[in-house]
């Protein structure tokens, strides 16, 4: 079985233990959203997948893709991305490391990035303050290559 298929099965259970213990619906449409998030990856804004879902013939509602975005995000499933100028993208979260931003001020666009040179600092300055880490969020704005050659 390959990860990704593992990491769905992973998220699709947690998801079931959450609705079951919060007293809520398990319905198609809300596994058919977790699915296609895990499934398409990258980041997503909550309208793009909406209309995705509806080009694949999905019958679900813009209240219901925002809705279970949100309790997606409630029960650590997708994390939820401020990038400036009022722009909120969603990733999948489960069976991910952590990653970091680069978002170019002109176009928009979102890139991740990960250096393991981060980990040591947070490790150094875990140690030097005595304070534990619980996670992080490093964005960095500017203009990508792109955006430059314009």
């Amino acid at each position: 079985m390959s990860d990704e298929i593992n990491i769905i099965e992973k998220a699709i259970s947690h998801f079931t233990e959450e609705l079951e213990a919060r007293g809520l619906r398990k319905t198609p449409e809300r596994f058919a959203i977790l699915r296609e998030i895990y499934s398409l990856g990258g980041h997503l804004d909550a309208e793009d997948l909406f209309l995705h879902m509806k080009n694949q013939e999905y019958r679900v509602s813009r209240a219901t893709v925002y809705n279970t975005l949100e309790l997606l995000v409630e029960v650590d499933l997708v994390k939820k991305q401020q990038f400036g100028n009022n722009i909120t993208l969603f990733e999948k979260s489960l069976g991910y490391k952590q990653h970091d931003h680069l978002i170019c001020t002109k176009c928009g666009k979102v890139i991740e990035f990960c250096d393991p040179r981060i980990q040591q600092t947070k490790s150094m300055v875990e140690e030097l303050i005595d304070f534990e880490i619980a996670y992080h969020s490093l964005n960095i704005y500017g203009l990508c290559g792109d955006c430059r050659k314009k």
